[in-house]
């Protein structure tokens, strides 16, 4: 069972990325305020649910939550500044979309560029652990495969419908075959599939 609460009497945004992996495509953030008593079972790490689960969440988590925003950092950006580095930028623009304002930023990972003006806690593998953070997971992941589900209309050769920019063994022999598309993260480095 997810925690609802790192610190009981604070609205807390949860705060969790998608794409940091790929090798195509955007790195997307999200934020989420959850309202106080919110309870759903099959709430848990985007990872751990299946697409159908992760899309039932996206839309209670959208009707429901205090406040939520997705946001996005571009292949371009993330060959400019870094992956690490657009990755925080994306839950930045995130935070500063929010309707409402925050008193606790719940992180997931091990470190966090402090946003000016709301303390944060890292946690280490907190989408498995708060209610907040697994809820912005699940919106980072869906908004982002829906993305690359619109650019796989462009670039079908590179089956992002079901890798979503990802470098499994497929897609990486795609880009033996076909080279980069426009939309691949020009400073990823990718090994190259035996034959």
């Amino acid at each position: 069972m997810l925690a609802s609460y790192f610190q009981k009497g604070l609205v807390e945004a949860g705060c969790d990325e998608a794409g940091r992996g790929c090798l195509a495509g955007p790195v997307c953030a999200a934020a989420v305020i959850l309202p106080e008593g919110f309870s759903n079972e099959l709430l848990n790490d985007s990872k751990q649910l299946s697409e159908t689960q992760r899309d039932e969440l996206r839309v209670i988590i959208e009707k429901e939550a205090l406040a939520w925003h997705v946001a996005m950092c571009t292949h371009e950006e993330i060959d400019e500044i870094n992956i690490l580095k657009a990755s925080f930028k994306a839950m930045h623009i995130a935070i500063d979309h929010l309707e409402v304002r925050p008193e606790l930023l719940l992180i997931d990972g091990n470190r966090f560029p402090a946003y000016l003006g709301i303390p944060h806690q890292c946690i280490v593998k907190g989408d498995g652990k708060y209610m907040s953070i697994a809820a912005a997971s699940i919106l980072a992941k869906t908004h982002r495969d829906e993305y690359m589900l619109m650019l796989h209309k462009k670039y079908p050769q590179y089956s992002w419908d079901k890798n979503k920019g990802y470098g499994t063994i497929a897609h990486r022999k795609q880009l033996m075959v076909h080279g980069s598309s426009p939309y691949h993260r020009k400073t990823f480095k990718w090994k190259e599939v035996p034959n």
